[in-house]
């Protein structure tokens, strides 16, 4: 993803949209769209499923926004997994297209973001992780009582779950919960101020509501975490 100038949540939104504005030359056709999903079809096409926090990156830019390189996370809670667990696990990407993986590079002054994350094993290198086509990571915030809760609503991965009758209103106490004032689309923001998933906060905004992670994950089913090899 970004540095923290560039602000806020993921890019597997804001590259998408770059992606877009970018256009084509009018000989290239646009990519179909791609379908909405549950979790557990993410986590049955997925060789790990985890709770993760992004260390560093290692990314090459075009036009201020990563278009190839790798993230490393720290993997904070293991739910599916096809390798020996890592502490730190390499998540390669490439190319800017709908459902890409890539991540915010935190300052050494903070720390990463954390995710509900989604990657299959890269079938070149075995070693490190690709992303989903429908999307790789759900951002996670910790509340005042240090549980985790997928904010919402949800980015990056258009989700068919019924998280809209699962939300609650939460205080985050969680940094990556406020929002800077350029962040999001007069639209985007009169509707989440409406609907109140946003309120002012200091300079900007802050997510008031989420969806507790063990609920969400009580919505994988079993046999969507079963690993398909042995090691």
């Amino acid at each position: 993803m970004k540095v923290r100038d560039w602000v806020l949540g993921s890019l597997l939104v804001f590259s998408t949209a770059v992606h877009a504005s970018e256009g084509s030359t009018g000989q290239e056709q646009e990519a179909p769209p791609i379908a909405a999903i549950s979790l557990s079809q993410l986590a049955m096409k997925a060789d790990l499923v985890a709770v993760a926090q992004v260390k560093d990156t290692d990314y090459v830019y075009a036009r201020s926004f990563p278009n190839e390189g790798s993230a490393f996370l720290k993997v904070l809670i293991a739910y599916k997994l096809n390798n020996p667990i890592e502490e730190i696990i390499e998540v390669y990407e490439k190319g800017l297209h709908p459902g890409e993986c890539y991540f915010e590079n935190p300052t050494v002054f903070e720390e990463g973001r954390r995710y509900l994350v989604f990657f299959r094993l890269d079938p070149e290198d075995p070693e490190t992780y690709r992303g989903l086509t429908e999307g790789c990571a759900l951002e996670i915030f910790v509340t005042e009582d240090n549980r985790y809760a997928l904010k919402y609503p949800p980015d990056g991965i258009d989700l068919t779950d019924p998280l809209a009758e699962m939300v609650r209103p939460y205080a985050f106490h969680d940094n990556y919960a406020v929002l800077e004032e350029d962040t999001l689309s007069p639209p985007e923001r009169d509707e989440l101020l409406a609907k109140g998933f946003i309120v002012p906060h200091g300079d900007g905004y802050k997510y008031t509501h989420g969806v507790d992670l063990t609920a969400a994950r009580n919505l994988i089913s079993a046999e969507a975490l079963k690993p398909r090899r042995k090691w």
